[in-house]
């Protein structure tokens, strides 16, 4: 039901789009003040949700290790899995954010016939995850040349580079079939897979769904539906210069796109897409394990009253003698 319910969210979405488009008086709400009202929600709430992590306490480094941690000379430690630097913190940082490479080492575990507990690779999720996030975001910087003008030098290339293969008119990007592939077996995968299934919720089917419809309309438009790319561009530089209007020649199905997209950063800082962020202060990720070599103290730990041995025999010391027990202090 999960699935049902969020196609039918994410369809809905679309056809709100399609009417906002069509109606002559609705064009302004969907084509101004939604996209607008998207990115205030988006802002506060990106700054609410980092605030709040930034804020919680961490008393101990809890960074998750993998390897051997640096402790005598002559063993050898495990700089990548296991830093004890913060350079070799940054580094795995680096390795996490930009290649995926703890979902690079994640392994599967099935259950067969015996019952026998077999561990495998599972390399399918970390290719279509990677192929997923980096033509997303090359997508993205291909689109500044809608929102910025002059066209920045290195979107141009992009897009260059992205359309190398030159197949049809207009040119196939790359990038367009790669995320198409990429979320479909991300979908595929909750769908066909029974422990994946049972563990996924409404939200993780809604942003796939609402993923693949922003992606679809792109394409859509791009290569079988005709729009005004001049027309775009003036409604999305008047929305960056503050000066926005809705050419006539926008088409209907463009504010489908456009609606989605303003759906997807509306709900993007109260959705598990967070994750984007908050990698970023992960204690068990952004820290240096370096325990052995430094004493750490927690800042938060209350004053504590204490009452120590001495303090004890002194108050006691007549009653410590009476019972003819032994003394540190005569």
């Amino acid at each position: 039901m999960y699935i049902l319910y969020s196609l039918a969210a994410v369809l809905l979405l679309a056809l709100f789009g399609y009417i906002g488009g069509l109606v002559t008086g609705l064009r302004p709400l969907f084509g101004m003040a939604v996209p607008y009202a998207a990115i205030a929600v988006f802002l506060i709430g990106i700054a609410y949700r980092v605030i709040r992590w930034a804020r919680t306490p961490t008393p101990f480094r809890i960074p998750t290790t993998c390897g051997q941690q640096k402790s005598l000379s002559w063993i050898k430690p495990s700089r990548l899995e296991n830093p004890c630097t913060t350079l070799g913190a940054i580094t795995r940082m680096m390795l996490e954010i930009l290649l995926f490479r703890s979902l690079f080492r994640n392994t599967k575990a099935e259950l067969h016939e015996g019952p026998k507990l077999i561990f495998g690779e599972n390399k399918f999720l970390w290719l279509g995850a990677l192929a997923f996030h980096w033509s997303f975001l090359l997508i993205f910087l291909r689109h500044l040349r809608f929102f910025l003008e002059p066209i920045p030098a290195f979107a141009l290339r992009l897009q260059n580079l992205d359309g190398f293969f030159q197949i049809g008119t207009p040119a196939w990007y790359t990038t367009d079939v790669i995320i198409l592939v990429a979320l479909t077996y991300l979908l595929l995968r909750r769908l066909i897979n029974p422990p994946v299934r049972y563990i996924s919720l409404f939200t993780d089917y809604f942003a796939l769904f609402l993923l693949l419809g922003l992606v679809i309309s792109g394409v859509l438009m791009r290569y079988f539906i005709r729009v005004s790319l001049l027309d775009i561009k003036e409604l999305a530089m008047g929305l960056v210069t503050f000066s926005p209007v809705v050419p006539a020649g926008v088409s209907p199905f463009f504010f489908v796109h456009l609606f989605l997209l303003s759906t997807l950063i509306a709900y993007f800082p109260f959705s598990k897409l967070m994750h984007m962020g908050g990698v970023f202060l992960s204690p068990t990720r952004n820290l240096a394990n370096n325990n052995r070599m430094k004493r750490h103290v927690n800042p938060w730990n209350p004053t504590v009253k204490v009452h120590t041995y001495q303090e004890w025999e002194e108050e006691f010391r007549d009653k410590i003698r009476a019972a003819g027990l032994p003394l540190e202090r005569v």
